[in-house]
């Protein structure tokens, strides 16, 4: 049973943290938003998932705040003059578009929200990503020491953004603030990639500094163009003059593409259904070439699968509950009679199964101290000291080996059990044997025989 107790102090600690662990992991993956998840940082969406609140403080500053659900279209509303390009979900966008953000005007700033490696590099931003952290740390302005040249950063004390941290590739003047969770790429058409949505986010725009940034970084042109994608951008159309036809040299020579009719008013939605851009087709076979997911997981909310885990662990905490090892025995009348040697042999294969090694060692102990107290009239509160010494002069042992056999440890395997059986018996009928005294001479003597006995 202490055994089992300490098992118990063991095993019920792990299973509490394992526990907390998955519960941790379930409530993040709620509450953590994706940039693929319809209206994230919309400035039309009121949820906490959504930039409505972002919208209307920039309004109240005076900002001019032009909602595009178009890459083209957004890119043409930065010609009429000085702009921020708010780019929320970059993970939308599709990667032969992302190039022209190099084509930018003077005096535009691009804000990308926790870009993917893939469009750093389409863009040809000389960043890389160093390191992701669990949950988004509020930090302060300054990096590795430096104070933050942005002048947006001088009202800002913490501010929650260090969530992906940059570097520099090594190529070009990198500004780097709020512990690398912030770049800024100096120019003509400056360029700033945010390591975390939570600032411009509705649930987390109160906390901390959260709201002078946000406000801070897309005010400094009077005119924001928020490109809200509400699904993977399609690709861009095919050119119509040569297969070598250079990139524009002007945003507004970019040639904006058609709108087939049947998809006409249902927005960016010419993706294929596991949410890849370039209308690639869904099923086992895109599956197999393109070692995309399954699309399973996408055909249900986060809650459902959420709720499914805890369905789970619940199912597995119940089983573990219920798979208790086997205690003491029981006394119960049996409905039948059964022969003593198969009693013996099922109980011995259920201690066998369950590993009881202690309870049918003490068992063995206990039979045989009954025995050998009967015979030996030694009383029921008989110290172990002369009990051993009893049991010894009885059958020729040594005290110590006897104290032992029957008040040693538990055996460790199944043959240190079968040893242990075979000395308690030896050690019973040895004493048997001894004490039993021999028949008289005259009941050895032979019968005579009678007179009609034919022998």
């Amino acid at each position: 049973m202490r055994a089992r107790g300490r098992r118990h102090r063991i095993v019920i600690p792990v299973l509490v943290g394992v526990l907390l662990t998955a519960v941790t992991l379930v409530t993040r993956e709620i509450d953590q938003p994706d940039q693929t998840d319809r209206g994230f940082l919309s400035p039309t969406v009121t949820d906490d998932h959504g930039g409505s609140r972002l919208a209307a403080s920039l309004a109240r500053q005076g900002v001019t705040v032009q909602r595009e659900t178009d890459t083209f279209r957004a890119l043409r509303a930065t010609r009429p003059g000085p702009a921020t390009l708010f780019v929320p979900a970059p993970e939308l966008l599709h990667p032969r578009t992302v190039s022209l953000f190099g084509l930018l005007p003077g005096g535009t700033r691009l804000v990308l929200v926790d870009p993917p490696r893939r469009v750093l590099a389409a863009a040809g931003l000389p960043l890389r990503p160093t390191g992701r952290r669990w949950a988004t740390r509020a930090v302060p302005p300054q990096a590795h020491g430096r104070s933050c040249p942005l002048a947006e950063a001088a009202s800002v004390t913490t501010a929650a953004v260090a969530r992906q941290r940059y570097a520099p590739t090594g190529v070009g003047n990198v500004d780097l603030c709020y512990a690398g969770g912030l770049a800024r790429l100096p120019g003509a058409a400056e360029s700033v990639v945010v390591g975390a949505s939570d600032p411009f986010r509705n649930g987390r725009i109160d906390e901390w500094d959260n709201l002078a940034f946000a406000t801070g970084l897309l005010a400094t042109a009077g005119r924001v163009i928020w490109l809200d994608l509400d699904g993977p951008a399609p690709p861009p159309p095919e050119p119509h003059r040569t297969p070598t036809r250079p990139l524009p040299e002007r945003v507004d020579e970019v040639d904006e593409p058609a709108e087939p009719e049947d998809r006409r008013g249902e927005g960016n939605s010419e993706t294929a259904s596991d949410g890849r851009p370039g209308g690639e087709t869904s099923g086992p076979r895109a599956r197999d070439s393109a070692g995309q997911p399954n699309p399973l997981w996408s055909a249900f909310p986060p809650w459902f699968w959420a709720l499914l885990l805890q369905l789970a662990l619940a199912a597995l905490l119940i089983a573990i509950g219920r798979a208790r090892r086997l205690g003491p025995p029981t006394p119960e009348p049996l409905p039948v009679s059964v022969p003593a040697a198969e009693t013996v042999l099922g109980r011995g294969r259920l201690y066998q199964q369950a590993r009881a090694r202690e309870n049918t060692a003490r068992l063995l102990r206990t039979a045989t101290l009954a025995r050998l107290a009967r015979r030996l009239h030694l009383p029921a509160d008989a110290p172990p000291g002369t009990v051993a010494a009893t049991v010894a002069a009885d059958t020729g042992d040594q005290p110590d080996t006897i104290r032992e056999l029957l008040y040693g440890d538990a055996p460790r395997t199944d043959r240190d059990l079968l040893e242990l059986a075979g000395e308690l018996d030896r050690v019973t009928r040895t004493g048997e044997s001894t004490s039993t005294p021999d028949p008289p001479a005259a009941a050895r003597l032979p019968k005579p025989r009678s007179e009609g006995d034919p022998r």
